[in-house]
């Protein structure tokens, strides 16, 4: 379920994880929910420090992925926390 305080999306394509699994033929693309800039900032710094990640982006917009193309997964900070914690990776 949508936080309404959600203001920033930071999205990204998992190669390592597009192409099998439930990502069978399709691209990985993951998108974090943060409640602020700074949130944001901090997702994207983590994901930046992770090889697998690529084309990772601050949006203010929640994003929408073709599911006949890509396999769109929302994560939140429930559900990742350490995705939110500044240098975590």
């Amino acid at each position: 379920m949508t936080d309404n305080r959600v203001k920033y999306y930071v999205t990204m394509t998992d190669k390592y994880m597009s192409g099998w699994g439930r990502a069978e033929g399709k691209i990985n693309k993951l998108i974090f929910e943060c409640t602020s800039r700074q949130q944001a900032e901090i997702v994207k710094e983590n994901a930046q420090a992770r090889d697998e990640m690529k084309y990772i982006n601050i949006v203010t917009t929640k994003p929408y992925y073709n599911s006949n193309r890509y396999y769109p997964q929302v994560k939140t900070i429930e559900e990742y926390p350490n995705w939110y914690k500044e240098g975590c990776f």
